[in-house]
């Protein structure tokens, strides 16, 4: 764990360059930590894939002070709240076949393997209630699309790389279509956290 400066009311906690389940954890265990037990001055959390930006009000709390309050969160022990969530998909998506084809491999298969896999949560972020999952088969890892969409529907589920997501409102986006579903992923709150474990099903 290593601490660097963001601004004079910000402080970031790396936990090693690299994305990886163990940084993953780390991350969400201090991010619940803090959220559990807020320290006087926080104003807000950002998890990332392997850091936590803390943002804070210098007038109440200073860099070191912060960073002695994540020391002895650490040694405590992170909390863990992760939960698996189930998520009910329609794989009925525009980009479905081009994946199993650019995959090697048939449409039924492609969802095979998306609904047997266990997805981790690293973050939340680039639309509200938008969740980074990690653990997509090495068999469906595809580039995004050239040309992103300027529209895509809110419950789109996708692919890009070695992730997958459900975009939670209508926005532009360059992943590629497999499915769709029915469930809020934000209704004034992100259904899914970051540590939570998502499985997807398949539904008519």
């Amino acid at each position: 764990m290593t601490f660097r400066t963001a601004s004079d009311c910000a402080l970031y906690v790396y936990f090693g360059e690299e994305i990886s389940l163990a940084a993953q954890r780390q991350v969400a265990g201090l991010l619940h930590s803090i959220e559990k037990r807020p320290f006087r001055g926080l104003r807000n959390l950002h998890p990332a894939y392997a850091s936590l930006l803390i943002v804070f009000d210098p007038l109440v709390v200073m860099h070191a002070e912060v960073e002695k309050i994540v020391q002895e969160r650490e040694r405590e022990g992170g909390v863990d709240v992760s939960r698996t969530v189930q998520i009910p998909v329609s794989y009925d998506g525009p980009d479905l076949r081009d994946v199993a084809e650019l995959c090697g491999i048939s449409e039924r298969q492609v969802i095979a393997l998306h609904t047997g896999a266990d997805y981790l949560v690293y973050f939340v972020g680039f639309v509200p209630g938008f969740a980074y999952l990690g653990g997509l088969p090495k068999e469906l890892e595809v580039s995004r699309l050239a040309s992103p969409r300027k529209r895509v529907a809110a419950g789109s589920v996708g692919i890009a790389g070695n992730q997958t997501g459900v975009y939670p409102i209508e926005t532009p986006g360059g992943w590629r279509l497999i499915g769709h579903t029915d469930r809020k992923m934000f209704d004034g709150r992100s259904l899914l956290e970051a540590g939570d474990h998502v499985r997807f099903t398949s539904i008519d």
